[in-house]
C-alpha cells in the first residue's frame, strides 16, 4: 500500500506498515475509513464512563490502542523508530511520565487556566510523538476527559473539522501547534475552542 501523508502527518516506516491488520486496505482512504471507525468505538467507550486510571501512562496506552487496535498490530505500544517529529523512542516513556506528573502539578497548583491546561497537556503529548501514527487524534482525545472528568470543563472542538485530511483546518492545527513549540499558547486554545 502507498501511502500519501497530508502536511504535518508522520509517514509510517515500512516496518510499522507491516502491522496492518486488515490486509484488503489499499488506499488512503479506505485507512482513513477503517480509523475513523475504530476511533469512533473508542470515543464511545471513553465517553462511556469515568476512568479512574486517566492521568497514568496505562490509561494512554489503552486509549491509543482502542482508537487503533482494530487497524494496526502495533496499536498501544510506543514507536520503536525515531520520526520527523518527537523525542528519541527510547525517552518516550520518561518523557511521558514527566508530563503527567506536570499535569498533575498543573491541576494541584493552578498556574494556567483550564484552557491552557489542555492546551498545553495536549501540545506536549503531541510533541512526545509517543505512537508509530495517530498521535493527533490521540492527544485530542486523550485531553477531551481530562477537560470534561478532572478539570469540569466543556471540551475543546478542535476546529469542528476533520483534521485528519489536508486542508485549510488541519494547516491552523499545525500552525498553532508550532506557535505552542515557541511558548504562545492562544492560537492552540482559539483553534481548540473554534
Amino acid at each position: 500500500m502507498k501511502l500519501i501523508y497530508p502536511e504535518g502527518a508522520t509517514p509510517i516506516d515500512p516496518d510499522e506498515q507491516e502491522g496492518l491488520i486488515l490486509t484488503h486496505i489499499t488506499t488512503r482512504e479506505e485507512l482513513n475509513r477503517w480509523e475513523q471507525e475504530n476511533i469512533n468505538k473508542a470515543e464511545e467507550w471513553c465517553n462511556s464512563r469515568k476512568h479512574g486510571d486517566l492521568l497514568t501512562i496505562g490509561f494512554v496506552l489503552k486509549l491509543h490502542k482502542k482508537m487503533f487496535g482494530d487497524v494496526w498490530k502495533w496499536a498501544g505500544k510506543f514507536r520503536t523508530s525515531d520520526k520527523n517529529i518527537g523525542v528519541p523512542a527510547w525517552q518516550i516513556s520518561a518523557e511521558l511520565k514527566k508530563l503527567l506528573d506536570d499535569l498533575n502539578a498543573w491541576l494541584e497548583h493552578k498556574p494556567y487556566n483550564n484552557d491552557e491546561i489542555a492546551a498545553r497537556f495536549h501540545h506536549r503529548l503531541v510533541s512526545i510523538h509517543p505512537f508509530a501514527n495517530g498521535n493527533g487524534r490521540h492527544a485530542r482525545m486523550m485531553t477531551n476527559p481530562i477537560q470534561k472528568q478532572v478539570l469540569n470543563d466543556k471540551e475543546f472542538s478542535w476546529g469542528s473539522a476533520d483534521l485528519a485530511r489536508a486542508g485549510d483546518c488541519r494547516k491552523r492545527y499545525i500552525e498553532a501547534l508550532h506557535a505552542a513549540d515557541n511558548g504562545d499558547y492562544s492560537p492552540l486554545i482559539k483553534f481548540a475552542r473554534s
